[in-house]
């Protein structure tokens, strides 16, 4: 579809943060024009398939929500209150056991409806069956990377090699990253497949790193080195990635990062409700380390919200550093939009401009929590909520607008089908 969006807010992102009038056109799956409203010698379709008032509201690039479990929605307020070891041992291992591949998708679908609702147009997700999750992803309409969640219990070396080379070529929505789920649930013979087909594909590579410090003093334990610094030795990051959560940083960790060009992507959501810390934000960003922010799964968070996270990154910082100047909405909302985009690399994503793709939301800035417009960029990190987002659209089609989806299902039966799941699961 052609689509112009007028009389509105721009914030393209392409370069800076400054808001502007303006309006941005789309021509099938990409942004065709973003500027001011165009005169006569912009080439212009001969008929628009539609043409949105904006009104003054807000039009800019999509979240990319850089670290996910998505189909972990049937343990949403079902596995809460305990730290993270005992959180996986007790509640969440015996439960995935009981999964279906007909289960992860409708609960990946379920996900996705709430990664809309927040403005989220692209998401970083590790779990089972990834064949589920991109068939979930690519009825709904929705930008996935997926990433193995290779591990001593599930998947092989094999399994990996032959999904990255499939899902890199899959679907125009789907990528894959080579992966694993972390150093404490991964052999050391596994570990250097990973890094050998890291090698043999020039591929990055991602990981839970550092989440707690129990997980870090353990691996000293074993290796006399930090989680970063041991999977560094094996030669696991020549070629960049990066770590999920990474709370327990040393200065010697942050620096590997910046020198191996790797990104941190920090959950502050999951990481507050576990009990597991504060990342060294501020640090990293001072070390020039990118950071990318993700809700981690709806098990541990239990909320797949971008601007509590974007809330929570600086608000947590401050509170750490002891500093009210800590890590400022600027900076905060380029780690919700370009960086995720950046991690996991969907280069043609993360700003508004000709030639990119088009995921992007409208932020409805006509609600009492974003009034007066003093500063556009403070209101969305500072106040903005999931109330104010208008519309979502993923790779040039509407697939959530003023609380209605465009998924291909009715959420209703979405909704429906992950209760049955939870109920047969649960059943004595």
């Amino acid at each position: 579809m052609d689509i112009r969006f007028y009389n509105g807010r721009v914030l393209s992102m392409n370069g800076d943060l400054e808001v502007r009038p303006g309006e941005v056109w789309v021509q099938g799956n990409r942004i065709a024009y973003v500027g001011p409203e165009a005169g006569e010698t912009e080439k212009k379709p001969s008929a628009w398939d539609r043409e949105i008032d904006l009104k003054g509201n807000l039009i800019m690039p999509g979240f990319a929500n850089a670290h996910t479990h998505s189909a972990m929605t049937f343990l949403r307020s079902f596995a809460d209150d305990l730290p993270l070891q005992e959180w996986l041992g007790q509640q969440v291992f015996p439960m995935e056991a009981k999964l279906t591949g007909e289960d992860i998708y409708e609960l990946s679908r379920l996900a996705v409806l709430e990664y809309l609702t927040s403005g989220i147009t692209s998401n970083f997700d590790m779990y089972f069956q990834p064949e589920m999750i991109a068939r979930a992803s690519v009825d709904c309409g929705f930008r996935t990377v997926m990433v193995s969640s290779l591990n001593n219990f599930t998947s092989s070396l094999e399994e990996m090699e032959q999904e990255y080379l499939k899902y890199n070529n899959y679907h125009e929505l789907i990528c894959y990253r080579l992966g694993f789920h972390a150093e404490y649930t991964t052999s050391e013979e596994l570990l250097k497949g990973v890094a050998a087909l890291a090698e043999k594909y020039q591929a990055p590579v991602f990981t839970h790193n550092s989440e707690t410090k129990r997980e870090v003093e353990e691996c000293i334990g074993r290796h006399g080195m930090t989680p970063t610094a041991y999977l560094d030795s094996l030669g696991m990051f020549q070629y960049g990635g990066g770590g999920y959560h990474c709370v327990h940083m040393t200065d010697e960790d942050i620096r590997i990062f910046r020198e191996r060009g790797l990104t941190a992507v920090t959950n502050p959501g999951s990481n507050t409700k576990l009990s597991s810390g504060i990342a060294r934000i501020s640090h990293m960003l001072e070390d020039g380390v990118e950071i990318a922010i993700g809700t981690d799964g709806p098990a541990s968070n239990n909320c797949l919200d971008m601007f509590r996270e974007m809330f929570l990154v600086t608000g947590l910082a401050k509170l750490r550093e002891e500093d009210a100047a800590a890590v400022p909405a600027q900076e905060v909302l380029k780690m919700a939009v370009r960086g995720g985009a950046h991690v996991m690399g969907l280069t043609d994503c993360g700003c508004l401009a000709p030639g990119k793709l088009a995921d992007l939301i409208v932020i409805d800035l006509n609600q009492p929590n974003m009034q007066p417009v003093n500063n556009v960029v403070k209101n969305l990190v500072y106040s903005g909520s999931k109330q104010n987002v208008k519309l979502t659209m993923v790779n040039g089609k509407i697939l959530y607008e003023d609380g209605k989806f465009f998924v291909g299902a009715e959420p209703e039966e979405i909704y429906e089908n992950a209760n049955r799941i939870i109920r047969r699961m649960t059943e004595k």
